[in-house]
C-alpha cells in the first residue's frame, strides 16, 4: 500500500463509521455522556450515579440552528419519542463516550424509563445558540448548585473539543493537560478529485478495502428490519409489498428504492439497530450504499466488485460533502445518491467518463432538494434520490450527459462539484434560516 492509498483509507475510516440513531441527537447524547463522565471523574461527591435522578440535578443543552432542525422531529432509538431532550437524558443515564456515535449502545428498558423520568421532571432544557459553527452542541450538567461540568462538540458529530468541570477547562481543541491537540484535517485537505477516487477504487488491493463491506452488513440488516416492521411512513415496505405492483413494478429500480427507503424508515423512527454512516449522517450512509448493494444482490455481483463500488460511492459522497460541510440546507440525499449513481455505473462497467456523466446528470437533476430536518419523511426523499441515481447511471452508460451549457454544469467535473457546494453552503443560507423559523414557530 502506498502512502497516498493509506491516506485515502484513513479518510474513509474517519468518515464511514457505525452510528446508532440520527447523528444530531446522538451528538447531544454524546456530549451529555461526556459531561457526566467528567463530573464523576473530577468530583468525589458525584461518583455515586444516584445524583442523576434527583431534583438537585439539571441539564442545559445548547445547539446550533442546524442541530436543532435535525433533532426536533426524529425518533430516538428505543424510546418511541422524538427530540433532543430525550437524547440528552439517555446520554446522561446510560451513555458512554468511548462508544462515539454508538454512545447509546448499552440502551435498556430500564435506562429508557429513567431517561423519560428525567425529561418529565422538567430539568432538561434545550436552547438555540449560534457560535459560527453549523454543527455545535454544548451540554452542561449541574448538581445542587455546587458542581457543574460541560462538554462541547463542534464541526463533526463525535468531535469533542472542550470539557470543563467547576470552571476548570480540562480539554480544549482536542487537547488535554497531557498534550497538544492533533491536527484536525478537513476533507478538502486531502485534495481528492473524482479521477483519483475512480482510480483508487479500481486499483487498491482488495485486502486493504474489504472492510467497507461492513457497510453492507450493517445497512442491509437495518433495511430488512424496515421491510419487516411497521416503521415510520413504511415507504420501503409499501414499495416492496406487491400491493401496488401496477405502480412500482417489479424491477431493479423498485427493489433498490424499497431496500434503501426501508432502512431510512426504520432509522428515522427510532430503530435500535445501527447504520453505517457517511460524513456524519446515517441516512447518507444508507443512501450511498443500499442502491449499490441492491444491484449486487439482484445481479450476483462478487464481494470484491461490490467493495470497489462501495469505495467509489462512499468516497464520491465524502468528496462532494467536503464542499458543503457536515450540515447544510441541501438534503444529504442529493450527495449520497450521487455517490450511489457512481457505484451503480461502475458495476455496469462504466468508464471514468461515464462516472463523470452520472455525477453531472445527478447535479443537473435534484440539486436544490432542501433539508427540513431529520424525520420519518426522509425515507420519501431517499426513495426519490435512489430513482434519480439509477436514472442518472443508466443515461450515463447510454452516452447521455447533461451539457456544460445547462444550468450549473461545467465541462470540468471538479468545477461542477464545487458549484453544487457553493449553492448548498452559501446560496441556500437564507433558505436554511427560513426553514428553521417555520419549524420552531409551528
Amino acid at each position: 500500500m502506498t502512502p497516498r492509498e493509506a491516506e485515502i483509507i484513513e479518510l474513509v475510516r474517519r468518515e464511514v463509521k457505525p452510528a446508532l440513531g440520527c447523528t444530531e441527537p446522538i451528538a447531544v447524547a454524546l456530549a451529555a455522556a461526556k459531561a457526566v463522565e467528567v463530573l464523576m471523574e473530577q468530583c468525589a461527591d458525584c461518583r455515586n450515579p444516584s445524583w442523576r435522578m434527583t431534583a438537585d440535578f439539571s441539564t442545559l443543552v445548547e445547539v446550533s440552528g442546524n442541530m436543532l432542525k435535525n433533532g426536533m422531529g426524529v425518533g430516538i432509538p428505543g424510546t418511541g419519542m422524538v427530540g433532543l431532550q430525550i437524547a440528552a437524558a439517555l446520554g446522561i443515564v446510560c451513555g458512554k463516550s468511548e462508544y462515539g456515535l454508538e454512545v447509546l449502545h448499552d440502551l435498556s428498558e430500564e435506562s429508557v424509563d429513567r431517561a423519560k423520568m428525567l425529561v418529565n421532571s422538567g430539568l432538561i432544557h434545550v436552547r438555540h445558540t449560534e457560535t459560527g459553527h453549523k454543527l455545535y452542541t454544548k451540554v452542561t450538567v449541574s448538581v445542587a448548585g455546587t458542581h457543574s461540568s460541560y462538554a462541547v462538540i463542534e464541526d463533526d458529530h463525535d468531535n469533542i473539543v472542550e470539557t470543563c468541570c467547576d470552571g476548570a477547562v480540562l480539554r480544549r481543541g482536542g487537547a488535554t493537560e497531557q498534550g497538544s491537540a492533533p491536527e484536525h484535517k478537513d476533507t478538502r485537505d486531502y485534495r481528492l478529485t473524482l479521477k483519483e477516487i475512480y482510480d483508487f477504487a479500481l486499483a487498491a488491493g482488495y485486502e486493504d478495502i474489504k472492510f467497507i463491506l461492513e457497510s453492507r452488513d450493517l445497512n442491509l440488516k437495518l433495511s430488512l428490519e424496515g421491510l419487516c416492521g411497521d416503521y415510520g411512513l413504511k415507504v420501503g415496505k409499501t414499495i416492496n409489498s406487491g400491493q401496488y405492483k401496477e405502480v412500482f413494478g417489479n424491477d431493479f429500480m423498485s427493489y433498490a428504492m424499497a431496500l434503501t427507503a426501508a432502512a431510512s424508515d426504520a432509522r428515522m423512527a427510532g430503530c435500535t439497530l445501527p447504520a453505517m454512516s457517511n460524513s456524519g449522517s446515517g441516512n447518507q450512509g444508507i443512501t450511498v450504499t443500499m442502491p449499490v448493494i441492491a444491484y449486487a444482490l439482484k445481479y450476483g455481483i462478487s464481494d470484491e466488485m461490490l467493495a470497489r463500488a462501495l469505495i467509489l460511492s462512499h468516497l464520491t459522497a465524502i468528496h462532494i460533502k467536503g464542499y458543503l460541510g457536515k450540515l447544510s440546507a441541501l438534503c444529504g440525499c442529493v450527495i449520497a445518491s450521487t455517490g450511489a449513481a457512481c457505484g451503480i455505473a461502475y458495476l455496469r462497467g462504466g468508464s471514468y467518463e461515464q462516472i463523470c456523466a452520472a455525477v453531472k446528470n445527478m447535479i443537473g437533476n435534484i440539486t436544490g432538494m432542501v433539508c427540513d430536518g431529520a424525520k420519518v419523511g426522509c425515507a420519501m426523499k431517499v426513495a426519490s434520490g435512489v430513482a434519480s441515481a439509477i436514472q442518472s447511471a443508466v443515461l450515463a452508460m447510454d452516452g447521455t450527459c447533461i451539457s456544460e451549457h445547462d444550468g450549473i454544469i461545467e465541462k470540468d467535473i471538479e468545477k461542477t462539484i464545487q458549484n453544487l457546494g457553493r449553492i448548498g453552503s452559501v446560496g441556500m443560507q437564507g433558505t436554511d434560516s427560513m426553514i428553521l423559523d417555520i419549524m420552531v414557530c409551528k
